[in-house]
């Protein structure tokens, strides 16, 4: 699966078990929430106020 900032943060996690630790660095804690299963990447950094470039960038993920 190709992972874009419009990928789920579920798809990121089952793609890249990892990435939860890039994303708890950036302050979101809240991974297993229902809303994580529907949310993209790009929807959860606007709601946490995060650079999306930045996020994508730690996450090391290419924005189309």
């Amino acid at each position: 699966m190709t992972l874009t900032a419009d990928s789920t943060i579920m798809d990121l996690l089952k793609e890249k078990p990892d990435s939860a630790n890039v994303l708890f660095r950036f302050g979101m804690g809240c991974l297993g929430c229902s809303v994580a299963r529907g949310e993209s990447i790009r929807e959860a950094a606007m709601a946490h106020g995060i650079p999306l470039e930045e996020l994508l960038d730690a996450l090391g993920i290419k924005e189309n």
